[in-house]
């Protein structure tokens, strides 16, 4: 019996992986409430389908994998319901100080909001959570050059679109 064999020690590692998976669930969703059920999902699932998971594999990417397949789902439910989901309040940040790293961190989120969704869990996953291409690309289900170029692009798009927050400072 491996450590990761143990029903504990697998939440364990699920709980360590939280903030990260919320992080990500946040740039795909764009709303808090939205990312926490998805988190919440992810890992209903996870742990119902522990069996699944080949210890050979890396555990965060499996998960990751989990929670960007069960953003697609909720997507295509909305999309069935008729729903249109709106973005993130833009009034989130109203009352709080005005400092430079708020305004730039305001900045950068509305700028990745902008990406393509695809630009997006590319830049959520390499950028944010600090995963390898290999392992993004196991979680978007596509080969390592596609990461390379969508990362590329969404540089690219980003630095385009930030460019004129920094010439305004």
């Amino acid at each position: 019996m491996t450590d990761m064999d143990s029903p504990h020690r697998m939440q364990d590692r699920l709980c360590e992986l939280l903030p990260r998976l919320r992080r990500f669930a946040r740039a795909l969703a764009g709303d808090p409430g939205d990312a926490d059920d998805l988190v919440q999902i992810a890992l209903e699932r996870a742990l119902v389908r522990s069996a699944q998971w080949r210890p050979g594999e890396s555990l965060e990417a499996w998960v990751f994998g989990i929670v960007r397949n069960a953003w697609i789902d909720e997507l295509r439910a909305r999309r069935r319901r008729h729903q249109v989901f709106a973005p993130e309040e833009a009034g989130e940040h109203v009352g709080a100080a005005t400092v430079d790293g708020q305004a730039a961190a305001i900045s950068v989120r509305a700028a990745v909001s902008r990406l393509t969704p695809e630009q997006r869990e590319v830049v959520a996953l390499v950028l944010v959570e600090g995963l390898a291409y290999r392992e993004a690309a196991a979680v978007l289900d596509v080969p390592i050059g596609t990461v390379t170029s969508r990362l590329a692009r969404a540089r690219e798009a980003l630095q385009g679109m930030l460019e004129g927050y920094d010439r305004g400072r």
